[in-house]
């Protein structure tokens, strides 16, 4: 419900939706919104829009009737090209799971029917970006190759890492916003993120966050690095049919306890600090704090397919890539 608020989330400062319902004999049978993320054309100097939160019936009639309104809309408004699935941009959930389907999704990853692929090249649409999803178990150890950089960062140089302090999220969420700004500036899909959408977040860390699994990196008092873990809330909410409220907040409250699993969302590291191993000291905390909580499993997504240095670094730890989220892209100007 807060993502579609156009009136309270602040994603819509710099962006709209349309969305579409598509009916058959007055029952709902399809959705599809069709997003323009103006920060992202700015940034990009492109004319591009998204399409996302695709559901559907597995029937043509209904692919045709959704993406033909969806992508009209968009060429009113003078877009060149859509991408998607975007839910609703690349800062948010994004892309098509085309593997994998064997277990639920891990918390803020899109989950869909095996058929969804073949309903949007069956639009036109073709594969531009793949993403991957890795996951390792805890009884796996660190390489020793990490263990020793992140001994000689402490010893001898001026990096400190430390917990996200809760008592001030407001200060901590702007740090991560500008590390953010400055690591991820040159990757593909990238979106500054503003002020306001990151103290938008703050009741999201509140409700979720474990503190000594988001982590800061310092240099000489400059923040320069963050890693961002999340326990997978999915094994919770999976077994409360949907529903939190009047009752089953507590339940919510109670079963949180009882996470095994977590989500390494993102971590980045200022272009000019780059290359120093805060890498690995941001995997060696994140291991030794996550065992100390009972976390058993770790999810690293998304990784591009280009990141090349992230992707031999968790190989190299051993763990498995055993989901594609994969961006498709389609000219409509």
């Amino acid at each position: 419900m807060d993502t579609h608020n156009t009136n309270k989330n602040p994603f819509y400062d710099h962006a709209e939706m349309q969305r579409f319902i598509a009916y058959r004999d007055g029952k709902p049978v399809g959705r599809i919104g069709a997003i323009i993320d103006h920060s992202y054309n700015e940034y990009h100097e492109s004319k591009t829009g998204f399409f996302g939160f695709l559901e559907q019936e597995n029937d043509e009639t209904i692919s045709a009737a959704l993406f033909e309104a969806a992508e009209s809309w968009l060429a009113d408004q003078g877009i060149k090209d859509v991408l998607g699935p975007m839910n609703p941009s690349s800062n948010h959930m994004l892309g098509l799971l085309i593997n994998g389907f064997d277990a639920p999704a891990c918390v803020m990853m899109p989950y869909n029917p095996p058929y969804y692929a073949d309903i949007i090249t069956g639009r036109g649409y073709s594969p531009a970006k793949d993403l991957y999803a890795y996951r390792i178990e805890s009884t796996r150890p660190l390489p020793e190759r990490t263990v020793r950089i992140a001994g000689i960062l402490e010893k001898e140089t001026e990096v400190e890492i430390r917990p996200i302090d809760m008592k001030n999220l407001r200060r901590e969420v702007q740090l991560i916003r500008e590390i953010y700004n400055d690591a991820w500036r040159d990757n593909w899909g990238f979106v500054p993120w503003t002020p306001a959408e990151m103290d938008h977040m703050i009741g999201i860390f509140k409700l979720i966050c474990i503190p000594d699994l988001v982590l800061l990196a310092f240099m000489k008092g400059e923040a320069v690095g963050f890693s961002m873990a999340i326990p997978d809330i999915n094994q919770v909410l999976i077994r409360m049919n949907g529903r939190l409220f009047p009752f089953a907040f507590v339940k919510f409250l109670y079963l949180k306890s009882k996470i095994d699993r977590i989500r390494v969302a993102v971590f980045g590291v200022k272009r000019k600090q780059q290359g120093l191993g805060i890498d690995a000291l941001f995997f060696a905390h994140t291991y030794q704090n996550a065992k100390r909580h009972g976390i058993k499993e770790g999810e690293f997504s998304w990784i591009l397919e280009e990141n090349l240095d992230a992707r031999r670094l968790l190989e190299n730890w051993g763990a498995e890539m055993y989901r594609t989220y994969r961006i498709y892209k389609k000219e409509i100007g």
